[in-house]
């Protein structure tokens, strides 16, 4: 990263009018979050990405919520770090309007992030399996949830594969998109559809782009203004520019 960079990035958001920020998995790699897949894919022999299905749940919900629980422990051990506190306090001070994260984890909670979006869910979240119940766990949870209401079992509340993503979400996010004339991006890829076209619907409106990555993305080609480190350094750097 370079100091004309940061500086750059600050004027822009300090001219925006309405920004949002999009987070990916990067942000939470280093709060030393797992991403379960590559290397940290398998747990006691099984593959993440075949215990996250309806079809898993639906033939072995307690299995599934044993990956679950053990995921929810990881986590917990897990602290937000400078670029979560950093967007927190965008955020009460006004300068940033919404959040969309791709990340199931609740470090932007802890954090302090309250005008928040989690595209693909939140994996301290419940809801039911037959009604339309949703609670959030506090602690990581020791057996199969039961729902209060019906009395039939509780999953976690996140869009698994081969799952549509929930459309009351969606339109909260377009919505705070459509409003946004700075999107700032940090952290994320820009390859998992939907949230690869995101920033698209800000510069489509003529509105800017920030990145916030290590490296280059598929999305960096449309950045207005890329600025390479990891977030939990720029960020704060980026704030102690603004006005």
């Amino acid at each position: 990263m370079d100091e004309l960079s940061i500086q750059l990035a600050a004027k822009m958001i300090d001219d925006s009018e309405y920004l949002v920020a999009l987070t990916g998995a990067g942000i939470s790699r280093e709060s030393n979050i797992p991403t379960f897949r590559g290397e940290d894919g398998l747990w006691r022999n099984y593959n993440a990405m075949e215990l996250a299905t309806p079809e898993a749940y639906a033939n072995d919900p307690e299995l599934v919520w044993e990956w679950y629980t053990w995921r929810h422990g990881l986590i917990r051990d897990c602290t937000p770090n400078p670029a979560h506190m950093t967007i927190a306090k965008w955020e009460k001070d006004g300068v940033l309007k919404h959040l969309i994260t791709q990340n199931v984890d609740d470090l932007h909670y802890r954090a302090g992030s309250r005008k928040l979006t989690h595209v693909h869910g939140d994996i301290f979240g419940l809801k039911c399996t037959r009604c339309g119940y949703k609670s959030r766990l506090n602690e990581p949870s020791e057996d199969i949830p039961e729902c209060p209401e019906c009395y039939a079992n509780l999953r976690p509340d996140v869009v698994w594969f081969g799952e549509s993503l929930d459309a009351q979400v969606m339109n909260t996010v377009y919505d705070q998109l459509e409003r946004a004339d700075t999107i700032i991006v940090i952290g994320t890829s820009g390859i998992v559809q939907p949230a690869a076209s995101f920033p698209l619907v800000v510069k489509n409106q003529g509105g800017s782009m920030i990145e916030i990555n290590v490296e280059r993305t598929a999305l960096s080609n449309m950045a207005d203004m890329l600025v390479s480190g990891k977030a939990g350094e720029v960020l704060p750097l980026i704030d102690q520019h603004l006005l």
